[in-house]
């Protein structure tokens, strides 16, 4: 598992998801800054090129309250749509348990911290796993 600023500074970031006024090199930054901004605890950021044909990145990150974790998915929201994210879906915005955003190949997790604990995608990722099979 890496930081978001390890990431970053890979420049693993998918180019598609970004306007050109950004680079993908630094969409992982990026991110990271507004998330921090927001007040977001935890902030970690899981390289997933070759792990899984889901995305290439996954950040997580915690708010101290559904309060806080609504408010935190809103304003990366906006932040994502002002860089010129074309594709965002947005899941879990009703309760604010666990808010997914979805860019195409960038996925963000936000949690409350004890939902966080119990679904622990951190260990589940940033693990030693296979390689994903090519469907033929």
């Amino acid at each position: 598992m890496r930081t978001a600023h390890e990431s970053a500074a890979s420049g693993v970031a998918p180019a598609e998801l970004v306007s050109p006024q950004i680079s993908s090199s630094n969409l992982l930054d990026r991110i990271t800054i507004w998330l921090d901004e927001a007040k977001a605890e935890d902030i970690v950021s899981i390289d997933l090129a070759g792990k899984s044909s889901i995305a290439d990145s996954m950040m997580i990150a915690s708010g101290r309250t559904d309060r806080h974790v609504g408010a935190i998915a809103d304003q990366l929201q906006r932040h994502l749509k002002e860089a010129g994210c074309r594709k965002l879906r947005v899941e879990g915005m009703q309760t604010c348990d666990w808010v997914l955003i979805d860019t195409g190949d960038l996925i963000i997790h936000l949690f409350r911290p004890e939902v966080r604990e119990f679904y622990n995608l951190e260990k589940m990722w940033s693990g030693d796993r296979p390689p994903e099979q090519a469907s033929h």
